[in-house]
């Protein structure tokens, strides 16, 4: 069964737009090389989003409303899927997690797993009302789609 993820982490006030996305940026290859490791994400992407903004497209003008969103389609359970971003992205989200309110208090993600399941289950918009279906097409695991090809 396919299950979503729509994790939006409030950025720390002052943090700048250029360097989060160089931190993606620099990390795209680790993070696509991660979910093909993983096995069980469907899709994956990061956002970076602007809640001064009315179509919350992040502008080149500094912002202190920056939100970095994560949005996942993934196979299986909730926290066997984060445990496995921990093991193949837990320094990447070391990184992610030094831009976040609060975020400092988990790294090491690696040492802090179950609070890192926790600040993803309180900021995953997928697990609060209204937010919680997801439509999928197809009823096949990542595994079964790949074994086809």
């Amino acid at each position: 069964m396919t299950s979503p993820l729509t994790l939006m982490m409030p950025v720390i006030p002052g943090t700048s737009l250029v360097t989060i996305a160089a931190a993606l940026e620099g990390n795209s290859k680790k993070i696509d090389a991660a979910l093909n490791g993983i096995g069980t994400v469907h899709f994956a992407r990061f956002l970076l989003l602007d809640r001064s903004q009315a179509n919350l497209q992040p502008t080149s003008a500094p912002s202190n409303s920056l939100l970095i969103g994560v949005v996942t389609e993934y196979d299986g359970n909730f926290n066997a899927y984060i445990s496995d971003f921990v093991a193949q992205l837990g320094p990447v989200f070391d990184q992610l997690l030094s831009f976040v309110v609060g975020g400092t208090a988990l790294i090491p993600v690696a040492n802090n797993v179950a609070a890192f399941q926790a600040f993803i289950t309180v900021n995953d918009a997928s697990q609060h009302a209204p937010n919680v279906s997801l439509y999928s097409a197809y009823p096949q695991t990542v595994q079964q789609i790949l074994a086809a090809f």
